[in-house]
């Protein structure tokens, strides 16, 4: 800012010296222009553009997040968050893996995460409502907080809330792709197999979890770019809270 300074009047002083009253004018006012836009970060956000602003991350977020998983392979072809079997059928896996059965156990792999991926364009709603409760007070700590500040208040605030109601999305979602069927073949078979001790993990419930936690990852990066990226900051407001966030940051 105090380079910025030097500069104008140094600029200005060069110019003024062989210009018409008119030229001085318009250089000053374009002076004034450039500082006040420099200062616009330093500029503390009132307490509604702070709520505002942050409510307006997290829908961009959630949107964004959501879309991107909805979208076939969001969750397969996404080493991050891929669905994979779940630590306690990881033996029963290997197993049918070894016996020759790669095809049964990848439907299965394949068809969870084709679950996820169409059950979370459901979930838009479900977090977007969670949005407009946020208080005042939780948004000024929220927009002092570290990068996944916004994300961990709505994990915090919604996690039981979504697992709730995004259970039976999950299991309507289950059956439409066939994961169900996927499922029990696997551990039909492996259940056959002499000596072995019996396992078949609650799939719906596996699944809403991992999906809820893919959903957010994706926020959690989308606030991060807000956070840390100007160019991200799309409008007016999230300019103005996120660059007076950035600019003030310990």
């Amino acid at each position: 800012m105090k380079n910025l300074i030097v500069i104008l009047i140094a600029s200005l002083s060069i110019i003024m010296s062989g210009c018409t009253s008119k030229e001085i004018n318009d250089a000053l006012n374009t002076a004034g222009q450039l500082l006040n836009q420099s200062g616009n970060s330093s500029i503390a956000p009132t307490q509604m553009e702070a709520a505002s602003g942050i409510k307006e991350a997290l829908s961009n977020g959630v949107t964004k997040g959501t879309q991107a998983l909805s979208k076939p392979d969001g969750f397969f072809k996404n080493l991050a968050i891929k669905l994979l079997m779940p630590p306690e059928a990881q033996k029963v896996e290997k197993t049918l893996r070894d016996m020759g059965m790669n095809k049964l156990v990848d439907d299965a792999i394949m068809s969870m995460n084709r679950a996820a991926e169409d059950a979370s364009s459901k979930a838009l709603p479900i977090f977007k409502n969670a949005i407009t409760t946020m208080s005042i007070t939780d948004a000024i700590n929220i927009i002092k907080g570290p990068n996944d500040a916004c994300t961990s208040y709505l994990k915090n605030k919604t996690t039981e809330q979504l697992k709730t109601a995004f259970n039976p999305v999950v299991k309507a979602s289950l059956d439409k792709v066939g994961a169900t069927k996927y499922w029990n073949d696997v551990f039909s078979t492996y259940n056959k197999i002499p000596m072995v001790n019996k396992v078949n993990p609650d799939l719906t419930d596996y699944v809403t979890t991992k999906a809820i936690d893919g959903v957010f990852v994706q926020i959690k990066n989308e606030e991060a770019n807000i956070r840390n990226n100007p160019v991200a900051r799309t409008t007016e407001l999230l300019k103005k809270v996120f660059g007076w966030a950035s600019a003030n940051k310990k």
